[in-house]
Formats: C-alpha cells, sequence, structure tokens
C-alpha cells in the first residue's frame, strides 16, 4: 500500500476489535492549531475507513492520533474502572509516499501502538 495512515484497533483483554472506537488524525504545525486530516469511527473490521488510508490529506511533518478509549470501553459495557481516557500518538511523517500504519492493542489499563507493516 503507497502513502497514507491506516489505523487498525483491537481490544486484546475481550478478544475483539473496537468496532466504534472514536479516531481523529491531526497534523501538528509550529505555530497555529492542530488542522484536522481525518475523524471517524474503527470498523466492524477494526480498521479506521476514511480516504486518509489512501493517501488523502497526508503531508509531512508531525501528527497526532486521538483515539477515545474511556469513551468505548464505558459505551461497550467494560468492568473495568475508568483508567485511560483520550489515548494521543504522535508520530512524525517523513516521507508523504510511504504509508503508515498504526496498529493499536489495548486493555482497560495500557496499551500498545506502534508503527506496523
Amino acid at each position: 500500500m503507497a502513502g497514507g495512515i491506516s489505523v487498525h484497533a483491537v481490544d486484546v483483554a475481550r478478544g475483539r476489535v473496537a468496532e466504534g472506537l472514536a479516531v481523529r488524525i491531526q497534523r501538528l504545525a509550529a505555530e497555529g492549531a492542530p488542522v484536522l486530516v481525518a475523524e471517524g469511527a474503527i470498523g466492524a473490521d477494526g480498521l479506521l475507513h476514511h480516504p486518509v488510508a489512501r493517501g488523502e490529506g497526508v503531508q509531512e511533518g508531525e501528527h497526532e492520533v486521538l483515539l477515545e478509549i474511556g469513551a468505548w470501553l464505558a459505551a461497550t459495557g467494560s468492568d473495568a474502572p475508568p483508567f485511560l481516557g483520550t489515548v494521543p500518538f504522535r508520530f512524525r511523517v517523513f516521507d508523504a509516499a510511504q504509508h503508515y500504519h498504526l496498529p493499536i492493542k489495548f486493555t482497560p489499563f495500557g496499551f500498545s501502538l506502534y508503527r506496523g507493516a
């Protein structure tokens, strides 16, 4: 896959994709407000379906993904007390022609997010 930013989210504590998890991707500027690049919810296959995954709107520079894990856990009936809220992840797009796949695996108490293949 050429270009783009994709997000794949899995609740590993309950062994399921995070369908409905709200996600925002924004580009951060040295000055001024962040620029919204993508906004949506994780689909039934665990992916954020948005044109950004095909490269639309992706530019070089620092970006931030905001994942509303706390709200999703509460809405899906997690028995755990609230620990995580909005989970931010900052990363740098150093070549807009490359694809940046961001898989996140989480539980009510922690997460792992990295650049995948």
